[in-house]
């Protein structure tokens, strides 16, 4: 990907006919949003920012209730390749500022660049690398998404029974355009569900990639007539949704992850524990929905605190790989949650495991779907509800100590209603359909 400077970016839209440029960013639960402005307004952008109503986004107000700014980031110039080659369309993503110039401390990239400073300063990179899952569902005569799956292929299945193949092509096709690599996609387990993985990147060129992702996904899916879901268990008994985070940790230039034959480097057994020790604490912003939670415990999706090397069974796994695909793979996320908030998290646990010199349990080696009781009593369960992570969060020095206040607090406030809603439904399905089915 072409990483411009603010001059570059300029020169670029004045040159290839660009007539609308999107001004992209996040709010406090990883939905994109975006203003779109004009060319003439980019230098401006560029140098002033562009004001937004604070207000209207849960943890944005400001004390004294200013609108905040969006300042482009260059680097992240993209097309939008569906857009026509006339009159072009690009996107930036951007950094919310607060009226002074200062940083706006609920913005998710701004946690998640302090999150890469403090790493850095033990001279240690976080590279992460995504596996997304997603459903492709039929629409109805009026253009609404039903519940009735694309097709009814399996795991790796080829066409015909394979009926997106050309969808995620398509994905793929577009995310090249976009300077973003795919490393491989294929048909999920579940009857209409794809996977697309990424080539690992700097955390928040990660982050930046998996929004773009899911967006291109969404709109791919519509031009096809078809409706993308990234609800974590869109199809009760079928296989869920997750989100498998890859993350390698280099020092010196050389990923220590693992070593040889097994044998891992000190810092990132510390590293791994920390993110195990934090695992109910973060749950709340990896599996941010009350749907999220039906995932676990089936069809390989974690439902203890445990580790392995292979066993996908487990909440973390070291993968067979080389080199620099060495990494911990973290299997309980889910496509819901905040990418820039949970790659925050998982750093400072990670580095808060090292300050304290945290020692790697044992590594399971157990298929905990199978395993009897005996064994089982022998680890911690993840939450089994979004009230518990909740919990978890609400009482967390931890999470208090990164994500700021008002962010906090209105993020923990919006998914207590979320719980209560569902939980007080009679027909709780339903009642998740009617808050999430469509947004997700």
């Amino acid at each position: 990907m072409l990483h411009y400077t603010t001059s570059e970016a300029i020169e670029f839209i004045e040159e290839n006919d660009v007539k609308f440029i999107r001004l992209a960013f996040c709010d406090i639960f990883g939905v994109q949003k975006n203003i779109s402005i004009m060319p003439g307004e980019l230098a401006r952008a560029f140098r002033e920012g562009i004001s937004f109503d604070a207000a209207a986004f849960p943890g944005f107000a400001s004390p004294d209730g200013s609108d905040l700014l969006l300042f482009p980031d260059p680097t992240t110039l993209s097309i939008l390749p569906w857009r026509p080659s006339q009159g072009r369309v690009v996107r930036f993503y951007c950094e919310i500022r607060q009226p002074d110039g200062q940083p706006f401390p609920g913005d998710g990239r701004f946690l998640l660049r302090q999150a890469v400073r403090r790493a850095r300063e033990r001279d240690l990179t976080c590279k992460f690398g995504t596996e997304c899952e997603f459903y492709l569902f039929q629409r109805d005569e009026a253009g609404y998404p039903t519940h009735i799956p694309h097709d009814r292929a399996g795991y790796c299945d080829i066409a015909p029974l394979d009926r997106a193949e050309n969808v995620r092509r398509q994905v793929c096709l577009t995310l090249e355009e976009m300077g973003i690599q795919p490393e491989r996609s294929h048909h999920e387990q579940g009857p209409g569900q794809n996977e697309i993985d990424f080539q690992y990147a700097s955390p928040l060129a990660a982050a930046d990639n998996l929004t773009t992702f899911k967006s291109v996904v969404k709109t791919v899916a519509s031009l096809n007539g078809l409706f993308a879901s990234f609800l974590p268990k869109p199809i009760p008994g079928q296989p869920g949704s997750g989100l498998h985070i890859n993350i390698s940790l280099f020092q010196g230039g050389r990923n220590i992850i693992e070593t040889e034959k097994g044998v891992h480097s000190e810092i990132s057994e510390q590293f791994i524990a920390g993110i195990l020790r934090r695992a109910h604490e973060l749950a709340a912003f990896l599996n941010p929905l009350t749907n999220s939670y039906a995932r676990f415990g089936e069809f390989e999706a974690p439902r203890f605190v445990s580790w392995s090397h292979q066993n996908r069974s487990q909440l973390v796994r070291i993968p067979a790989a080389h080199g620099d695909f060495r990494r911990m793979e973290l299997r309980a996320p889910d496509p819901t949650a905040n990418p820039y908030l949970a790659f925050t998290l998982l750093i400072h646990a990670g580095l808060e495991g090292i300050a304290d010199r945290l020692t790697l349990p044992p590594a399971c080696n157990h298929d905990l779907f199978t395993a009897p009781a005996d064994v089982l009593a022998q680890y911690e369960l993840l939450p089994g509800t979004l009230h518990e992570a909740l919990e978890y969060a609400q009482h967390s020095a931890f999470i208090s100590s990164i994500i700021p206040e008002p962010l906090l607090s209105s993020y923990l406030a919006v998914k207590a209603r979320e719980w209560e809603t569902v939980s007080r439904a009679s027909d709780h399905k339903a009642a998740e359909d009617d808050l999430y089915f469509a947004r997700w």
